[in-house]
């Protein structure tokens, strides 16, 4: 008997999830099965194919030679119907489809903007937006989860499709009437003597400065480690510490005046936030659909994300400083 006649999308559907997830269970959870029908369906495609596809050892799933020859074969498969759909939806005027996006913490203040103006054009597209620290998104990148990454600091490497789409700055934080802005010409260094409140080791954030610190030879001695940006504002505005946040973090807040940017040399650290693919993930329909229209509207995204050069804040009347001396 042909496979044609033996295999089901659905059991192509579940062999992906598994491939993807490295994991029954997590593949249950992700197509709302229970790990048994998970089971039973790779099961059942092994038994079509004559193969096996996956082995346990442990705790750890091995992806099985036949799996790898399958999963081209399933990607053109899934390809082509998202494509047909893609087709008959605009043949009838409605585009449909799903977009799995992830995007590091720093970047959540940009791409809601960007999935509102596509949606708006688009608005039967599905979006799941996942946000995590750079570590994590580069372990999604990696396990190839979802159809685009958002991210900044990207590793070099020629397996990875890139484009820039807007300038990420990090600017150094302190509140209103900091010692720090009596200073006429604070340094690097003397930004660092008081407590710097910084994200979790994996945060890109926290990297680019450990990076500049690293390079001018500045020791990040005093530190509290706190888990989101919105948690590093408060910090600061409560004068537990200062910080290094993206600007678009703290764009109202400066304006509102609970919290001051401090010019220090070497600022605002500049990174772009760029899509990401793995070559070797053939992009769907609906991605490429995606890429085209943010790559059609860089400078409107540009314009809007653009903050107009403000003065640097007079110094102020000078509190007692939060320092590790």
């Amino acid at each position: 008997m042909s496979l044609l006649n033996r295999l089901t999308f659905r059991q192509l559907q579940v062999f992906q999830a598994v491939l993807v997830q490295r994991s029954y269970s997590r593949a249950a959870a992700e197509l709302g099965l229970t790990q048994p029908a998970v089971s039973a369906q790779i099961r059942q495609l092994e038994q079509a194919l004559g193969q096996p596809l996956f082995k346990y050892s442990g705790k750890t799933l091995h992806v099985l030679p036949a799996a790898e020859t399958l999963s081209d074969s399933t990607r053109e498969i899934f390809g082509q119907l998202s494509r047909l759909q893609m087709t008959l939806g605009e043949q009838n005027g409605k585009l449909s489809g799903e977009l799995n996006l992830t995007a590091v913490s720093s970047a959540q203040y940009v791409v809601p903007y960007l999935l509102a103006r596509f949606r708006a054009h688009y608005p039967d597209i599905n979006v799941r937006l996942h946000v995590c620290n750079r570590r994590q998104a580069l372990e999604r990148l990696g396990e190839q989860r979802d159809d685009l990454v958002i991210m900044a600091m990207v590793p070099e490497d020629d397996r990875l499709v890139v484009m820039p789409i807007l300038e990420n700055e990090l600017i150094a934080v302190v509140w209103p009437h900091h010692p720090l802005l009596s200073m006429p010409n604070p340094s690097l260094s003397d930004f660092a003597r008081h407590y710097v409140l910084m994200r979790e080791p994996g945060s890109g954030v926290r990297n680019a400065f450990e990076q500049l610190a690293g390079h001018k030879d500045v020791a990040l001695a005093h530190c509290i480690e706190m888990g989101t940006n919105e948690a590093i504002k408060q910090g600061v505005m409560a004068q537990l510490g200062v910080a290094v946040l993206p600007r678009l973090a703290v764009k109202l807040e400066i304006e509102q005046g609970l919290l001051t940017e401090l010019a220090l040399p070497d600022f605002p650290i500049r990174r772009s936030w760029c899509t990401v693919y793995a070559r070797e993930r053939y992009p769907s329909p609906v991605t490429e659909l995606f890429l085209r229209f943010v790559r059609n509207h860089l400078a409107e995204h540009r314009e809007h994300f653009r903050s107009p050069p403000s003065p640097l804040p007079s110094h102020g009347v000078a509190c007692l400083p939060m320092t590790g001396n």
